[in-house]
This record gives structure tokens, C-alpha cells and sequence, in this order.
């Protein structure tokens, strides 16, 4: 098992989708939101995802072939959250 901190953000379009639900449910891996702020034009959530290394990775090009930016979080995001 791994753990992987990410920041995803989103635009304002992907905001109402349920991509972090539908994350965990789509593959073998476990979300936990840290943080998450949404403003009119975008947002972003910082991401604890748990699981097989390679599965974090499938899950994480899902996310980002949906249109959403995958970085990796710092230690000042994961320490905040």
C-alpha cells in the first residue's frame, strides 16, 4: 500500500462533478479530502490517496484526462489540511 498527497484543481465546469467520489468508487484506492476551497471561477482540493502505487497512478491520469491539473501536494498544503 501507498499513500499519495496530490493538489487537484479544477475549472469551473469540473467543480460540479463528483470526481474525488467517483475517484474512489472508479478504482481501488481510498480519498480522503484535506482541504478544499471553491471560488466563482475554480477550485482546487488537497488530496490523500491511498492504495497500489499503480492504481494511485491510473486513478490520478483519470483525473487528469477529465481536464483536471494533478500536482503534488506540499508539506505546507498536507500540514494546513
Amino acid at each position: 500500500m501507498a499513500t499519495k498527497h496530490v493538489r487537484l484543481t479544477y475549472s469551473q465546469q469540473l467543480i460540479k462533478e463528483p470526481l474525488v467520489y467517483n475517484m474512489g468508487h472508479e478504482f481501488n484506492v481510498v480519498t480522503d479530502v484535506r482541504v478544499a476551497d471553491v471560488g466563482p471561477t475554480a477550485g482546487f482540493v488537497i488530496l490523500e490517496v491511498t492504495g497500489e502505487e499503480d492504481e494511485i497512478e491510473r486513478a490520478l491520469q483519470w483525473a487528469r484526462d477529465k481536464g483536471v491539473r494533478v500536482d503534488d501536494a506540499t508539506l505546507g498544503d498536507i500540514v494546513e489540511g
